[in-house]
Parts: structure tokens; sequence; C-alpha cells
């Protein structure tokens, strides 16, 4: 018989933030779990050692990276496969509370209306400074945003509360939830899934939630950081392009028609002062990906195309 909630972590060349993960979640209080890892084509061997060190973790292997959103939908799908009742999709640099979960399980539990829910996320590095307190989406601007991120904490903090979006750094979903909506946006790769599948949990007649009694903690930016400072800076232009690409492709898709002018103007000079920074600091491999970015933001567009069966 499946566990009660299936724990997704993708792990990618990153044996050390994994097994870290692994051992925080299991000093949890909440019993009733298991931990599935996927390992997004690793070259080093990783989800090997990892499932060495940890017989008991359900390993699913791709032999390439399906980005955030391809190797979280391998274990959603195992999840949905196995009848567990929930899934939390947790990045694999983060260390959890022992009740992290409980907090959140007993909430859903108690109230049917919540199709996802998140917990407090703090920075690792200085656990007093709030990474994702609650995410909101500004239609008429188009703008999303996470309340109080880099502060440090205040009772506002501290009420649950109902948001417009759940990152995907700790994002707990029903999974009878995820037949209606489909899973993650697969051609996203990584970058704003989280934001569209809020959202289409949301048009489905779900609330979104955010608990401040659970509590996590990110280092954040390990899997997108180069350890040393190029030319370009420490992010691989890759990073930009994701963003801004994905970024049109949720805009697109989201915006009322109403909202059209102010979204464009916004953005448009949003991404104009991108490229002027990147023209003055010389980082023309950036600027080129922002240009494309642009391009393949307006051709393209969000597509699902995995199977729950």
């Amino acid at each position: 018989m499946s566990k009660k909630v299936a724990i997704i972590l993708v792990n990618w060349n990153s044996f050390g933030f994994t097994n870290d993960c692994i051992i925080s979640l299991k000093e949890m209080s909440f019993p009733d779990y298991d931990i599935i890892v996927t390992d997004n084509g690793s070259k080093d061997g990783s989800g090997k050692q990892l499932k060495e060190r940890h017989p008991d973790i359900i390993l699913i292997e791709s032999d390439q990276n399906l980005g955030f959103t391809g190797g979280n939908n391998l274990g959603l799908q195992f999840s949905i496969q196995n009848n567990y009742l929930y899934s939390i999709l947790l990045n694999n640099d983060t260390f959890v509370e022992k009740d992290f979960l409980s907090v959140l399980i007993n909430y859903m539990d108690e109230h049917p209306e919540a199709g996802a829910i998140q917990p407090k996320i703090y920075f690792n590095h200085n656990r007093n400074i709030i990474w994702n307190a609650g995410s909101y989406y500004n239609k008429f601007w188009g703008y999303t945003y996470s309340k109080n991120y880099l502060r440090r904490e205040k009772k506002t903090n501290d009420t649950v509360k109902e948001v417009d979006w759940i990152t995907g750094c700790a994002f707990l979903v029903r999974n009878e939830v995820l037949k209606k909506t489909g899973l993650l946006a697969s051609n996203m790769f990584i970058y704003s899934e989280d934001i569209d599948l809020s959202l289409r949990i949301h048009q489905s007649g779900y609330t979104l939630m955010y608990h401040p009694a659970s509590v996590i903690y990110h280092i954040a930016g390990m899997s997108n950081k180069n350890k040393t400072k190029g030319k370009e800076g420490y992010l691989n232009p890759i990073v930009h392009y994701l963003n801004e690409r994905n970024k049109i492709w949720f805009l697109k898709k989201y915006t009322p028609f109403y909202c059209i002018p102010t979204v464009f103007i916004f953005n448009f000079f949003y991404s104009l002062g991108i490229m002027l920074y990147f023209v003055t600091r010389l980082r023309f491999q950036k600027l080129k990906a922002i240009i494309k970015a642009v391009k393949d933001g307006i051709t393209g567009n969000i597509e699902y195309d995995q199977t729950l069966s």
C-alpha cells in the first residue's frame, strides 16, 4: 500500500544537496511518506550514490536532463499511478523543520477546498531572512512577486492566508486536483511553471494557501549559478532566456484583454531595461539570450503533453 504523501526531489549532479535534504526529511515527525528522487540525467553517478546511501528512497532515472518540469513530472506520474493522496515538489537544496509536513497535511485534510499549499521559506544562510512568505500576481501590470522577499521576520508573515500562486520550491498538491489540471508544462523546462500550474488549480475552483507554521530553509540559486564569475557574470545566459521566454508565454495565456495595454508597456520597458543593462556591462551573450527569448516567447506557447495514465 502506498504512503499518504510522495515527496519528490529532482537531482541533477548534486549528491551533496540532495543527500542533505533527504537526511533532513528523515528527521520529520510525520511518518506517512515516501521520498521519490528523480535523477535528471546526472553524469556524475549521484542518482545511484543516493540509492546506495538511502536504500529506502524510490529512484526514478531519466537518461537526459528534462528540466525542473520534466523531472518533477516523472515523480508526479509515479505518485498518481501509485495512489498517493498528496504530492509535494521540494527543491533538493532545502532543509525542513520536523513538523513542516504534518502542519501542511493537517490543514489540507481539514480544508477540502484547498488545492495546494506551501510553507514559509527562509534563506538557509540567514534563517531570519524571508525567501518566500506567499506569492502574488498583479494582472494590471503582468507582474508576479513574492511578498517580504529578503526582509526580516514580521508578524504579518504569521497568518494562514490565500495566495495567488505557490512556489515550486515547496508545492504540496492533492493528486485528485492534478488529475483535473494536468501536470507541469514540460516545455517550460524551468521558471514560471509553478505560477502556471497554480493558476490552473485556481481556475479549477480550488484555493491556494500559505501556512507560516510550516517552515523550511532554502539555499537558493545553486542550480543556475556558476561557481566562478566570468565575463557574463555568475548566471548562465540560458537562465535569462528561460525566465524571459516563459514570462512572455505566461502573460500571453493569463493577461485579461483589458490589461493588455498596461502589461505590454510595463514589460516592454522592463525587458528593454534588462537589455540596456547587459549592453553597459558588455554581456553580449546574455543580450542575445534575451532577444531570442522575446522572439521565441512571441512565436511559442505553453504546451501540456504529459499523460497521467
